[in-house]
């Protein structure tokens, strides 16, 4: 979830900045994944400024240049050669100065003194395409007279800047869903360490707020009430759709929404402002002048506000006209209801849905939309007409129009806060050291938690609705460590421990132990969901569908059955990076299977159901990494059984001394087992090619699979290492030079490294050729080049404009020419 740091200066005045600030909102549990600045123009026009042309002549040797000279409010005339056909002397203009960047898309480039055709430029007088304040090139900007050369260019045009907080919210925080939630959380902290009172939360007013005709207009019926709890509802009239003003703009496009028109952003703006989703209807749409909420019908289909005709399930909760949906309640707006150019007269819905609903609509749809993250959490239900009368004056401050009909409000059963029993003394135990009654008391106060009884050490509190989170004393004591701050509980003085008996043989040793060979041998870890689809057992015959343990409720049809090997985990990663051209793989994974006989199931409750431990080994694509000195082959059997084999010899026993046989048919094409007392301990060799055909994986798979309750039995003890697998796919590009003789690989690197210091991960020497191709004193080297960003996937621009530096370097320095 983002969260911008002007936005919450709206509701709280604090002077700390954007750094200090993510660090106080992670230690409150807000946690910080990430912070970037925001700019409402790219660079934020940073050393550009007014300038005025003083005089304008032709270029003696360049019919569609001009020699200008311009005040730009220094000691001196700068001398700036320009093309625009429309430049004029007298004219107040826009004038990039030496040192400056602009930027187009993701690419920018500095301003420079320059000699053009014999003529010194000193700046670039700029169009409004290319400092990002419009579209059109047809000639430079043309200020007003009142222009004051030497202004900065930033302050003339009122450049937003902005800080965007990244955070990671747990699904239990629905409080914080809005920056006012977030924002009360700021206030709490502030005030806990400053003093009562030093920071008040300033929620907008809706005391202006008036309703219109005595009469609803449109008239709800609600249908389910258990799917809508509450819906309210208004009409406004006269309203003009036209863009929103500046500052809504800038604080919308900060955290990644696109500004619409003023009705959609205000109905966003006060989502993210609030937490409470709303959505405005064209009245013109309302057939039968009724809104009703209602389940789908069988087989209804509808068409969402992307173009897309869904079919609906019968859960699915919609909102509707007397004729048809206009709505998939909660989730996403019609084509046909919403908002347009057009539109004059609104209904405006604010609503509470059941969150269960909610969510089973989303992800049977696959829809994924801000109203929809906040019901599945479950958004307070006694905030609904706030948010509609807060839109309702934004929409008539900033669409004009009236408010035509009275507010319908459909609340049968309100909801209220829940009392919590609580004591000062659990307080103080549970987190370790004594709190003072006055700051414990003044934090419930800040959070919107009313203290109503108090008996000595006693005392119960009133939970607001929107905490649905908070129902156990623990919870109530959680509230005011996060406030009070973990880092400020002192550590103790004395240590406290209680002796634990270990088993021997240690499984987590053994684990750290293999897993440090593994990744030493150049293996990667993976870690799967031990839930999968049930298809995959389905599709191969190889194993049992009937052993498959089934949800009765999954998330997902993907996601559906307990997985009966780690198997398909493997091969799906295998695909998944295949896909992204990373085609010579080593993983490893250490998992829990899970199966059921039915056969035994009828004898006792869980007779039937088995679970073990494994792990798994696979390889694929080529044997080395790529480099001159060795040869491209790919992997074999005999690599994967060099890795098992030592493996077992890390476990103590080698496996020369061991009995073989066989590996399992239909899961291997070829394969053999390594026995302990006549039982396999691993199984690997080559997988059958149903198994690559069916994930479409385009080379041959190795894959091990060892017993982990028998490599228990021959453990010996070890340590671990191991690194993280990256998050973003790496690009190759390769370039042939062609270099003097006395030219090491070792110089090339070098360059190179210097040369691109932020995205090439590694260099790599595979082919070397001298012949009489080439001169006697040269020789040709080709050279590969990994590229990889730690924050995003690489372009094709990106990774064009890298190579052209290492290019320029190399011909620069080593004289390298580019076969």
């Amino acid at each position: 979830m983002k969260i911008s740091y002007n936005w919450l200066k709206r509701y709280l005045d604090f002077d700390m900045g954007a750094e200090e600030l993510s660090i106080l909102l992670t230690n409150s549990g807000l946690e910080v994944e990430g912070m970037e600045k925001f700019q409402s123009v790219k660079g934020g026009l940073e050393g550009l400024v007014i300038g005025e042309v003083i005089t304008c002549e032709k270029h003696p040797n360049a019919d569609k240049l001009s020699i200008t000279t311009v005040n730009v409010g220094g000691d001196r005339l700068l001398p700036i050669v320009c093309g625009a056909p429309n430049v004029a002397s007298g004219q107040k203009v826009i004038v990039a100065t030496v040192g400056a960047f602009l930027y187009s898309a993701e690419d920018s480039f500095e301003i420079k003194m320059a000699n053009i055709r014999g003529e010194v430029s000193e700046g670039m007088i700029c169009a409004e395409d290319e400092i990002g304040l419009g579209t059109s090139h047809e000639g430079i900007m043309v200020m007003k007279e009142d222009a004051v050369p030497g202004t900065a260019a930033k302050s003339y045009f009122n450049i937003t800047e902005d800080y965007v907080f990244e955070i990671g919210l747990t699904p239990n925080r629905t409080d914080a869903t809005s920056h006012i939630g977030t924002a009360r959380d700021i206030m709490a902290v502030i005030n806990c360490h400053e003093g009562k009172g030093s920071k008040k939360l300033q929620i907008p007013s809706v005391d202006a707020f008036k309703a219109g005709s005595p009469a609803a207009e449109f008239p709800v019926i609600i249908e389910d009430l258990q799917a809508c709890p509450r819906f309210s509802g208004l009409s406004i009239s006269g309203i003009e759709v036209k863009e929103s003003p500046a500052w809504m703009q800038d604080l919308l496009n900060a955290i990644g929404i696109r500004p619409i028109n003023n009705i959609v952003d205000i109905t966003n703006f006060v989502l993210m402002e609030t937490g409470q989703p709303l959505h405005a209807y064209d009245t013109a749409a309302i057939k039968g002048g009724k809104v009703l909420v209602r389940k789908a019908h069988k087989g209804e289909k509808f068409f969402t506000l992307d173009g897309v005709e869904r079919k609906l399930s019968t859960n699915d909760l919609m909102i509707c006209n007397a004729e048809d949906g206009m709505c998939i309640a909660g989730v996403f707006g019609g084509e046909k209801s919403g908002v347009t150019d057009k539109t004059v007269n609104l209904f405006l819905e604010s609503a509470h849905f059941d969150p269960v609903t909610i969510r089973k609509t989303a992800k049977l749809h696959g829809l994924s939309t801000d109203a929809s993250f906040r019901f599945e959490r479950g958004s307070d239900i006694n905030i609904c007409l706030y948010a509609m009368k807060r839109a309702a004056l934004l929409i008539t401050e900033l669409a004009g129009g009236t408010i035509s009909s009275a507010f319908e409000d459909i609340y049968p059963h309100p909801v209220e806060g829940w009392n919590v029993d609580v004591k000062y003394s659990n307080i103080n135990r549970l987190i370790g050291q004594e709190i003072r009654k006055e700051l414990i008391d003044n934090i419930f106060a800040d959070l919107d938690i009313e203290i109503i009884k108090k008996e000595g050490d006693a005392f119960s509190v009133r939970v607001p609705s929107y905490r649905y989170d908070v129902r156990r004393e623990v919870d109530i004591i959680e509230e005011i460590l996060r406030i009070y701050g973990y880092n400020n509980v002192a550590f103790p003085h004395g240590i406290r421990s209680s002796l634990a008996h270990h088993p021997r043989p240690d499984p987590d040793k053994l684990q750290n132990s293999l897993a440090e060979l593994l990744c030493g041998m150049g293996f990667s870890e993976i870690m799967n969901n031990s839930l999968m689809k049930s298809a995959y057992v389905e599709k191969f015959s190889a194993f049992e569908a009937s052993h498959s343990v089934l949800l009765e409720n999954p998330l997902s049809n993907d996601l559906n059955a307990l997985r009966q090997s780690l198997l398909f985990g493997g091969l799906e990663n295998i695909a998944f990076n295949q896909n992204r051209r990373i085609t010579d793989i080593r993983f490893f994974e250490f998992g829990n299977i899970y199966s059921i006989n039915p056969a035994k199931e009828a004898a006792a409750l869980l007779a039937g159901y088995h679970e073990e431990k494994r792990l798994a080994l696979f390889i694929c694509g080529r044997k080395d990494r790529e480099s001159w000195n060795t040869a491209n082959q790919p992997s074999d059997f005999f690599q994967l059984k060099s890795v098992v084999e030592n493996i077992i010899l890390r476990l103590g026993m080698p496996a020369a001394g061991m009995d073989t046989g066989e590996a399992t048919k239909g899961i291997f094409a070829e394969g053999m087992s390594y026995l302990l007392d006549g039982k396999p301990l691993v199984s690997f060799g080559s997988l059958d090619a149903a198994f690559t055909d069916g994930f479409e994986i385009k080379h041959e798979v190795f894959y091990a699979d060892f017993s982990w309750d028998m490599m228990l039995s021959i453990l010996r003890k070890n340590t671990i290492t191991s690194l993280p697998v990256p998050k973003y796919p790496e690009v190759r590009r390769d370039l042939a030079l062609l270099i003097n003789k006395d030219i090491s690989f070792a110089q090339i690197r070098d360059i190179a490294i210097k040369t691109e210091t932020s995205l090439l991960r590694s260099i790599g020497l595979f082919d070397v050729y001298e012949g009489e191709k080439i001169g006697k004193d040269e020789k040709s080297y080709a050279v590969s080049f990994i590229f990889r960003d730690e924050e995003k996937t690489l372009t094709d621009k990106i990774i064009e404009k890298a190579m052209k530096k290492l290019i320029a370097a190399f011909e620069k320095q080593i004289d390298a020419k580019i076969r």
